[in-house]
């Protein structure tokens, strides 16, 4: 069955003015999803938008394989000193046991960990950067520009991630 999931987070921090990094949402995430091909729960899948399939981790036994979920939507919001993310994910599920732990698999991984990754240019270094931020971070994090340390943003909560269907 088709399931769906909403993906919200938001930073704050200098976006514009002096110092403009171009801070920008990267169209990819890990998102932790209970696989029906392998068999194996609380996988982490690769989804890249755009892509009509993600990657499961798979395990030792099963190598990393395609797996049936998309990014559906992709909404970003930026103001002065704001910038939140909406993303919206299909993927297809099916009950089965996950053998190896003994547990019934379900829809919404039973600890759902999401990992967001940002971009940004360094106007200083004229050089890009990349950083990410995912729901098992200690809060607040502060991340700067890798090459001249501005502060870039500020995650004050984890991403959150609800099943819509």
């Amino acid at each position: 069955m088709l399931r769906s999931v909403e993906i919200s987070a938001e930073l704050t921090g200098p976006l514009h003015g002096e110092g403009f990094h171009n801070l920008h949402w990267d169209k990819r995430l890990e998102l932790s999803l209970d696989c029906f091909i392998c068999g194996r729960g609380r996988r982490t899948t690769s989804i890249q938008y755009g892509l009509e399939h993600a990657l499961c981790s798979g395990d030792d036994e099963y190598p990393e394989h395609p797996t049936a979920a998309r990014v559906a939507a992709f909404d970003v919001t930026k103001e002065r000193e704001r910038m939140a993310l909406r993303a919206v994910v299909d993927y297809w599920w099916a009950p089965f046991r996950d053998a190896k732990r003994d547990q019934a698999a379900t829809a919404l991984s039973q600890t759902p960990w999401i990992r967001l990754h940002l971009g940004y240019y360094c106007p200083q270094a004229r050089q890009s950067g990349a950083f990410s931020i995912q729901t098992n971070m200690v809060r607040p994090r502060r991340d700067t520009c890798g090459h001249c340390d501005h502060l870039l943003a500020t995650s004050k909560d984890a991403p959150t991630i609800r099943l819509l269907t």
